[in-house]
């Protein structure tokens, strides 16, 4: 049952609200107006930062759901960096090989394609836990599209280490 909000405090949550600095006045969208909405990120203003109320658990769930989405984009941050690096084939001691020359551009694409669906993943679950955040529905962070993308990123990660090892004892011959 959501809690009904006083004028005075709707008038605060508006008015006083700037944490460090709002220089295009943005106020926040109170989630409690926006209870059966899908599209809560979509809600007026649209660079208003959501205001949930705190019931519950709920300001604990929802930096968790935060930390969450971080991870992910901390991860696909890396995934990108780490494909930059192949494409442009890092080498501190010596030349790159012709194999590796060859299999740079592939591999590279393939971790800037799997950094992108890290991002996507992130953000989806992200939006997806906030409207059932907003909704106040149970909410499980596991689902089949995200354990997807977690293994088809660890599998890449493994396969690149076997077949770097793999060309650098070639080399090593």
């Amino acid at each position: 049952m959501p809690r009904h909000v006083s004028a005075d405090e709707e008038e605060l949550a508006r008015g006083l609200y700037k944490p460090f600095y709002n220089p295009l006045a943005i106020s926040p969208v109170p989630v409690s107006e926006h209870q059966g909405s899908h599209y809560l990120f979509l809600a007026r203003p649209l660079w208003g930062s959501l205001l949930f109320d705190n019931l519950n658990s709920d300001a604990r769930d929802h930096c968790a759901c935060e930390r969450t989405f971080l991870a992910w984009l901390r991860l696909s941050v890396y995934m990108a960096v780490v494909s930059v690096a192949i494409v442009i084939s890092f080498h501190l001691k010596h030349r790159p090989s012709k194999l590796e020359r060859r299999m740079a551009v592939p591999l590279g694409l393939t971790f800037w394609v799997l950094a992108l669906a890290c991002l996507a993943a992130g953000f989806g679950n992200y939006i997806k836990a906030v409207t059932k955040y907003s909704r106040r529905e149970a909410l499980v962070q596991s689902g089949w599209k995200t354990q997807t993308v977690f293994i088809v990123v660890a599998f890449s990660i493994v396969a690149s280490c076997i077949l770097f090892l793999s060309t650098n004892a070639r080399q090593n011959r």
